[in-house]
């Protein structure tokens, strides 16, 4: 059996082994990958994600769940799957990251060349030139603001005193109120021993410069869905800014986007 096909219960003895061999695969990378916009998906949603028979996803999920990558849901004959915690969604952010900016390109980018120097496969349509101009404006990480909006809002957070760098990233007295001030909360174990951090600095990899994640990147994220500030694009990760939203981030953050 090749070694990335092993199941991790063949890595006992390197659990990194393990977790690598979980990863290695492609069908199971495009999971996770898809996974990363923090919705649950059905496991035939996956399956045309990544172009497999329902069947071939299936035990692909299995393995994953088996991993502790994934979680699973089901509902009636409905059986949806997500990332398993943020912690897994950070692991699989940076990774992605650090295979997009270290000059490992995939088989598609060596063979098609990369969009924009990124290592991502050029896009080879009309359809999915779109799609990534759109990403490129405003996505989700996971559960985090991202592309020029979530890098545009970071630095606002940060030029306005609402977060400092100073000694590692947090969030300020002035933040503090500020998100009281909006209505914004931060879950109660943020930030304490075995919660999530509270802020976290996030490679953009459109941006090649950080927005935030973390509690802080949560809230904000949800708050801007909630509050119709932004609105899905299709099923994907791409986001836009609708008019109430704009008005919004530029009288609360100063922020204008393009």
């Amino acid at each position: 059996m090749p070694d990335h096909e092993r199941t991790p219960a063949d890595h006992r003895g390197s659990p990194l082994a393990a977790l690598a061999a979980l990863l290695a695969d492609p069908t199971r990378a495009a999971f996770c990958s898809a996974l990363l916009d923090g919705r649950a998906w059905t496991a035939g949603e996956l399956a045309r994600v990544a172009g497999v028979a329902p069947s071939t996803a299936s035990e692909h999920l299995s393995r994953l769940i088996a991993g502790a990558l994934l979680t699973e849901e089901r509902q009636g004959r409905h059986r949806y799957v997500r990332l398993a915690s943020p912690a897994v969604a950070t692991l699989i952010e940076d990774l992605t990251v650090f295979a997009e900016t270290t000059g490992g390109p995939t088989a598609e980018a060596t063979a098609g060349g990369s969009a924009a120097g990124t290592g991502r496969p050029a896009p080879r349509s009309l359809r999915e030139a779109t799609r990534q101009s759109a990403e490129a404006r405003a996505r989700t990480c996971y559960d985090h603001l991202a592309g020029r909006l979530g890098v545009a809002v970071a630095d606002a957070l940060l030029d306005r005193g609402l977060v400092t760098d100073r000694a590692g990233l947090a969030v300020t007295d002035r933040g503090h109120a500020w998100l009281s001030a909006q209505a914004i909360e931060l879950p109660p174990r943020s930030g304490r021993p075995g919660g999530r951090p509270v802020v976290r600095s996030c490679l953009d990899w459109t941006e090649r410069r950080s927005h935030l994640g973390g509690a802080l990147g949560a809230a904000l994220c949800r708050a801007a869905l909630d509050r119709a500030w932004v609105e899905r694009i299709g099923s994907g990760r791409a986001l836009r800014v609708t008019p109430e939203g704009g008005r919004a981030l530029r009288e609360l953050l100063g922020v204008e986007l393009p």
